[in-house]
């Protein structure tokens, strides 16, 4: 399986190509993902690795304790590595080719041509049937009183209630959405940034993990 970095998006901007188009992309700062455990199939029933990403740096050492539990310091203490603000796994084939502290940068996606992207949508708090379903409404004319409104949506006497999965108003955003076959327009190695095309989930600074296209890959593999 292939590995999956962290990053933190920065925004949008747009490039040209060599046909002169305009390509609107997002900025992805993905600074280097340490290796602080590798998991093996022996001891832990599988393989995969745990990485670790955006240092926390603070003014004086001796307030880290408040900034991480004392588990986490401990866990990475024992990797000889320094705290992470997020930890995520990705799981692999082999992990002889891994070693612990080992940092993983955006190289990695230097000769890839499309990626998946996911991270957690921009909260829209609690919306009506409008906003959140696309619904058209009822009519707008003096006195209708349903400018808004969804509806009816329960039956009669038979079967006399509701069925769960109506679309109604609720809780809107705030989801993890990923974004399929995203091409990847530059890789920025001096300074960890990946240009990929189109828009991502997510709020400037937010989490955001990077991942190879699972679909652009097997039709690659299967000669399409």
């Amino acid at each position: 399986m292939p590995l999956i970095l962290m990053g933190k998006k920065r925004g949008m901007t747009q490039r040209f190509d060599k046909a002169g188009n305009v390509v609107s992309c997002t900025v992805i700062h993905a600074e280097p993902n340490v290796i602080t455990q590798i998991k093996r199939k022996d001891s832990d029933g599988y393989n995969a690795l745990q990485l670790g990403f955006d240092k926390l740096v603070v003014n004086d050492p001796r307030t880290m304790e408040k900034r991480v539990t004392k588990q986490l310091l401990g866990h990475f203490k024992k990797a000889s590595v320094e705290p992470r603000r997020h930890l995520s796994e990705c799981r692999v084939e082999n992990v002889d080719e891994y070693a612990v502290g080992q940092e993983l940068r955006v190289t990695l996606f230097a000769e890839i041509s499309h990626v998946d992207v996911s991270g957690v949508s921009k909260g829209k708090g609690y919306q009506g049937v409008q906003k959140r379903w696309g619904f058209g409404g009822g009519r707008a004319t003096h006195g209708s009183g349903f400018h808004r409104h969804g509806g009816s949506c329960g039956g009669r006497t038979t079967p006399g209630r509701t069925f769960p999965g109506k679309k109604k108003a609720g809780h809107m955003g705030d989801d993890t959405v990923t974004v399929q076959n995203l091409r990847v327009v530059g890789v920025d190695e001096s300074r960890n940034l990946i240009l990929v095309e189109g828009a991502i989930p997510g709020a400037t600074g937010a989490l955001v993990s990077i991942a190879p296209a699972k679909k652009k890959q097997s039709k690659k593999q299967s000669g399409k």
